[in-house]
């Protein structure tokens, strides 16, 4: 079976900065490469053109095509050109690609069919964030959803709520996003140097300005806890302000901001140390799919307190492999923060438990499996 992915984003030092759609990509991807599959990564939107292999997946850089006013739709044009050319050499059977932005909406193959996979749209997104959503994006995002031979969505959430809000009745089949649990493997979750982790961009809707508030009520009873934060500073999108953590800075508390660590972005291998390294891990989110981060925390061994929004309940069941509650609850998120840093047994058995259901349900090689089975049914109808 030869795959191949319709992407604006892919992590490599060659293709620039990959954000949540790009990793998952990845790990699919190489776990469609370890059953056999082959797999090309189409990268648009890229300073050139040129084709490398990324430890046998092959990687296809294309320039977006600029004309004034017509640029969108010349693009579509000419990846609809290579798609079809793929195809008739038989170098790819299908296409995936994510639901941003719906860049297929005006690309009809002669042949190959394509899939798109739900991992939150720009339409999706403004309705968890009540912003308003450009209405061409929307269009596009409609669009290509109508058009497309066949639905994926990485949860049960995203699929009900993109059919919500774009009033369509498609069937979605799910499955999740996934990564390679030997990679993040931990013989130890038992840390005691009362560090709590996030990690990801530091941007509104991933809760990161409530978590000033959650800290402070977290040292109030435990006045030793540092916390690390790990990520890109994003542009707050409501307010207009260029940082994200400059806005945080202003809402910890006399002493608390002293007890935090931000490291910035990292490379993405450096993101295990980061986890091994942390007591707890925080994801306070109101907007998200499927996070690879919880993912990777909990094949960790991890200790989680997460947001209780729509999809959590799909990775963490609360009081099981860690706790959920509402970002806004400050004092209840810290007090469920506290209860695992003053209980180890605890903590123990909530990674224990994690770990065991990364591997049943969210490892790749489960992930590659579905996803084959998924992909065959579309391609023989």
């Amino acid at each position: 079976m030869q795959i191949a992915f319709l992407t604006p984003e892919y992590p490599h030092h060659k293709t620039g900065n990959s954000g949540g759609i790009g990793t998952s990509i990845k790990n699919l991807a190489r776990g469609l490469l370890a059953e056999g599959c082959s797999v090309r990564v189409l990268v648009y939107g890229q300073k050139e053109e040129d084709v490398f292999n990324d430890y046998g997946i092959i990687v296809q850089q294309i320039q977006n095509v600029k004309f004034k006013g017509l640029s969108w739709w010349l693009t579509r044009k000419k990846l609809e050109r290579i798609i079809n050319q793929l195809y008739a050499n038989t170098a790819i059977d299908l296409l995936e690609a994510p639901d941003w932005t719906g860049i297929t909406s005006f690309i009809q193959p002669e042949k190959c069919p394509i899939v798109i996979r739900l991992n939150g749209c720009d339409t999706y997104f403004c309705h968890l964030d009540n912003r308003p959503v450009k209405w061409m994006n929307k269009f596009h995002e409609k669009r290509a959803l109508q058009k497309a031979d066949g639905l994926l969505s990485v949860s049960q959430f995203t699929a009900d709520l993109t059919n919500e809000v774009f009033g369509l009745k498609r069937k979605f089949t799910i499955i999740p996003n996934s990564i390679d649990v030997d990679l993040f493997n931990s013989n130890d979750n038992s840390n005691d140097n009362n560090t709590i982790l996030y990690f990801g961009s530091l941007i509104r809707k991933k809760g990161l300005l409530e978590l000033p508030f959650i800290f402070n009520e977290v040292i109030r009873n435990n006045p030793e806890v540092q916390l690390v934060l790990v990520g890109k500073d994003v542009p707050d999108i409501v307010s207009g302000n260029s940082s994200t953590w400059a806005m945080m800075q202003e809402l910890f508390m006399d002493g608390a901001l002293q007890k935090v660590s931000y490291l910035g972005s990292v490379p993405y291998q450096e993101i295990k140390k980061q986890i091994e390294l942390a007591t707890v891990c925080v994801f306070p989110s109101f907007a998200e799919a499927l996070p690879v981060s919880w993912i990777e925390a909990m094949a960790m061994q991890k200790a989680v307190v997460a947001s209780n929004i729509g999809w959590a309940k799909e990775i963490i069941e609360d009081g099981k492999e860690g706790y959920l509650v509402n970002p806004k609850e400050h004092k209840e998120y810290a007090m469920q923060i506290n209860t695992l840093l003053n209980n180890p047994d605890l903590m123990f058995a909530f990674g224990k438990a994690a770990r065991e259901k990364v591997v049943d349900k969210f490892d790749i090689r489960v992930v590659s499996r579905e996803s084959m089975a998924f992909y065959d049914s579309i391609i023989k109808e």
